[in-house]
């Protein structure tokens, strides 16, 4: 809300607006890491990463060959919060389906 300062006196008083800025922000992102083991099937990785990604088949595809040459695959980047939301529901996926899947998460 502009502040206003009136000048007392006389019938030419002048006001003066004086506006604050207000700086935002970012949050800080953090990317959810899929990490390559020996028993995790390559579908069961794409799989995640399409319906918990949202990455189309042909991006899925790529981010998993990545986890499986390189040993480490970025699926995503995001706020903190929504990053560990992530990790959580591939975690729990994984476990149900009895995968060792590792994901985890790193600051940008």
């Amino acid at each position: 809300m502009p502040d206003f300062d009136e000048h007392e006196g006389g019938e030419g008083g002048t006001a003066v607006i004086t506006e604050k800025k207000i700086k935002i922000e970012r949050p800080p992102l953090f990317k959810v890491l899929l990490h390559n083991d020996d028993y995790t099937s390559m579908e069961f990785v794409t799989f995640i990463l399409e319906q918990i990604f949202h990455k189309s088949a042909g991006d899925a595809h790529k981010i998993m060959m990545a986890v499986h040459q390189v040993g480490v695959g970025v699926a995503g980047v995001y706020p903190f919060e929504i990053a560990e939301a992530k990790v959580e529901k591939v975690t729990l996926l994984a476990r149900q389906q009895e995968f060792p899947l590792r994901c985890t998460l790193e600051q940008e």
